[in-house]
């Protein structure tokens, strides 16, 4: 059976011409800086091979067209769609982060400033659903109308994260609907969108969806232990990125909303004003860790793929694929902590 990393390499390779070539009809300045983040170009513009990313959105819609039996190329476009959203959130999300730094290099802001980093940011989003109608498949309206919603309910849940970090209390239930939008969203339509272009019937693409949703927070979750305990070696970011914004993450959101002083202390600690030193970071990741923070968030990652799972196994699909689609959700929850 094919392993997650090869089927991530293999849909990576499957899309980047396509990639390529749709980013190629940018205007020169967002093209530049949309090929500096895909890891295509250097700074000056010379080739190069830097880290372009997991590609997981890209690996389910391919995977979920296979799924009901069509050619993954009908998907093509679907997949490539929901690359370019995926990184329309990303270089918008390290502006409005502060992020410096992505896949070990510097973000397209802290290069060529916040506005550019807006307008290349939009270029692609705007790319994305003219690669799907210019297909004129039958389908790609109604893909086209998924990968929409997608990035609405994408946005919403960005809206809900910027707005906890005015708030002193936020709920886990709060947290994990922030994540099912933030991250969730996209994912869902990434495991639908290519049985959408197949033209599969609906309760097959609402299990497809579903079990993309669910994968999507599993995600999240183990992104949001990555930020707090991950090694930069494998994150990209700095070590305790998430802490050093005061983040209030799903494993921060969890030790909050525990009784005792460890969470007491957290959420005075996330009040105090100032720029926390290494030290003070590690001992706030230790009062997390001592709430359960990751020992939760990991649990719920584990239980979300096993959801994900069982929709999965709700329908008939190519067993093939329907493995792959198993294997891909396994590996999630197994990024190195």
């Amino acid at each position: 059976m094919t392993t997650a990393p090869a089927c991530l390499s293999h849909g990576r390779d499957t899309i980047t011409p396509a990639l390529r070539a749709a980013v190629d009809r940018l205007d020169h300045r967002s093209r530049h800086q949309a090929a500096y983040h895909f890891g295509w170009i250097t700074v000056g513009g010379a080739p190069t091979s830097a880290d372009a990313g997991k590609a997981v959105r890209p690996a389910l819609a391919l995977l979920s067209a296979e799924a009901v039996g069509a050619p993954p190329e009908v998907a093509l476009p679907g997949a490539v769609a929901v690359e370019l959203v995926h990184n329309f959130s990303l270089v918008h999300d390290d502006l409005m982060d502060g992020d410096e730094e992505r896949r070990h290099r510097r973000t397209v802001w802290k290069l060529w400033g916040p506005s550019s980093a807006i307008l290349t940011g939009d270029a692609m989003l705007a790319l994305a659903q003219e690669v799907l109608l210019d297909t004129g498949l039958p389908t790609a309206a109604p893909a086209a109308r998924l990968l929409a919603r997608a990035t609405r309910q994408l946005i919403h849940g960005q809206v809900q994260d910027l707005s906890f970090e005015q708030r002193s209390h936020v709920t886990v239930e709060e947290c994990v609907d922030m994540a099912a939008g933030k991250t969730g969203a996209l994912l869902s339509a990434s495991a639908a969108i290519g049985a959408v272009l197949a033209g599969a019937p609906e309760a097959t693409v609402d299990a497809l969806a579903l079990y993309g949703d669910q994968v999507g927070v599993a995600f999240q979750l183990v992104d949001d232990v990555l930020g707090i305990w991950g090694d930069p070696a494998v994150t990209g970011k700095s070590v305790h990125s998430d802490l050093r914004s005061r983040k209030k993450s799903l494993p921060v959101s969890h030790a909050l909303n525990q009784d005792g002083p460890l969470s007491d202390e957290l959420a005075a600690w996330l009040t105090t004003p100032g720029e926390p030193g290494e030290e003070e970071l590690r001992r706030v990741a230790g009062l997390i860790e001592g709430a359960g923070g990751q020992d939760w968030a990991l649990a719920e990652a584990a239980r979300r793929i096993a959801l994900a799972e069982d929709a999965l196994r709700s329908i008939t699909l190519d067993a093939g694929a329907r493995d792959e689609l198993l294997a891909l959700g396994r590996f999630v929850v197994d990024r190195e902590v």
